[in-house]
């Protein structure tokens, strides 16, 4: 299956989601008990109200059942199915074990701190490991602007609870133990296939995993301001971020079909027009998940999207969510967000870079960007 994924257009009525079906906490157990049986078609079924005769079909570059993605999971790493690292010679690496993958979950559950459990991943992770190779990339990777580090530096929820579940994370954790995947690294970065869980999860949920820790660097980056989550989706990103205490507004041009809808007021729309109708975003965070590589709003070159909406924006602080090892997946072909941004508007200072919760087979990240007059200056 191709790592090169991307949503299409899906018949069928959508689901959508209430606010009581995400507080619903006896359903999530029972998704949760389903899960641990390695039955995702059951815990899909009960978390969204499917029929048990379900037969939607799930678009992306290729057309999956639930039922037919349940039988390629039960038939585990066979074939390479779970062959995510390679050597340079392009051989195949071994598994990791189970408490490497279990570690690598770890970082990203809201009751660890994510610099302690980073910490953690790499003090415990054997020499020549992949996860000690895993814990090297995010760390190396990861960056947070001295003058912003402490105030960014967000604490585990234990005792207290995060401001709401996260479903896609408990499906995105499970996943990583089902298809024995312990994080990104260069030797992942040499195979170049993905999952027929994939499209499952990216109709349900959306192409990215929040985090804890994302969501609430964004709200305290925020301030109070609006955040425009443009090309939306099925909005499960403005979803969490609502359930965060955000003040969110969802645009999209509606032009891509879901199989699940986490919220009901979508704004359909050109990103450009919305943003002239709207005193060009001043004032706002413009948040961008997985922006799309090809034309799109206003443009007919490669990363017209992105860059068209980078030059409309008048606000200061903008959120990318995507790829951080240039392999084409978000806004431009093997160029990170965090390159183009440096190459084309210096006027822009990256304040962060924290890995996301990764799906097996790729490496995403949040990055965020404030103008230079923004950012205070480090102690």
């Amino acid at each position: 299956m191709s790592r090169s994924l991307s949503i299409a257009q899906s018949k069928g009525k959508p689901a959508q989601i209430s606010e009581e079906t995400i507080d619903d906490l006896e359903r999530q157990r029972q998704a949760l008990d389903f899960l641990a049986k390695d039955d995702l078609y059951n815990a899909s079924r009960v978390l969204f109200d499917l029929s048990a005769e379900d037969d939607y079909t799930y678009h992306a570059m290729t057309s999956v059942r639930l039922a037919e993605v349940q039988r390629v999971v039960q038939l585990g790493g066979v074939n390479g199915l779970h062959s995510w690292y390679r050597q340079e010679d392009g051989s195949l690496r071994d598994c990791p074990p189970l408490p490497d993958v279990d570690a690598y979950v770890s970082i990203f559950s809201p009751s660890t701190a994510t610099v302690s459990a980073l910490k953690n991943f790499a003090t415990n992770a054997k020499k020549t490991s992949i996860r000690s190779e895993v814990a090297g990339h995010l760390a190396g990777k990861r960056y947070l602007h001295p003058a912003l580090e402490s105030r960014l530096t967000i604490p585990k929820t234990k005792p207290k609870k995060p401001p709401s579940s996260n479903p896609y994370l408990d499906f995105w954790a499970w996943s990583c133990r089902n298809l024995e995947w312990c994080g990104p690294c260069e030797s992942s970065g040499r195979v170049n296939t993905s999952h027929h869980v994939l499209p499952i999860f990216m109709h349900h949920f959306g192409c990215a995993t929040p985090s804890h820790e994302s969501l609430e660097i964004l709200r305290i980056l925020a301030d109070g301001r609006e955040v425009v989550d443009m090309g939306s989706g099925n909005g499960y990103w403005s979803f969490m971020l609502r359930r965060y205490g955000l003040t969110v507004h969802a645009v999209d041009n509606m032009q891509s079909e879901w199989r699940v809808n986490w919220i009901g007021d979508t704004i359909i729309s050109d990103g450009i027009q919305w943003l002239r109708r709207n005193a060009n975003g001043q004032n706002m965070v413009l948040l961008l998940v997985y922006p799309i590589v090809g034309g799109g709003v206003g443009g007919g070159t490669e990363g017209g999207f992105t860059r068209n909406l980078v030059n409309t924006f008048r606000g200061d602080t903008i959120a990318v969510v995507g790829t951080q090892n240039g392999n084409g997946y978000t806004g431009f072909r093997n160029v990170t967000m965090d390159q183009f941004m440096e190459k084309e508007h210096p006027e822009w200072t990256k304040a962060v870079q924290i890995p996301l919760p990764s799906f097996a087979g790729k490496d995403e990240a949040l990055y965020v960007f404030q103008r230079a007059d923004r950012v205070p200056k480090a102690p």
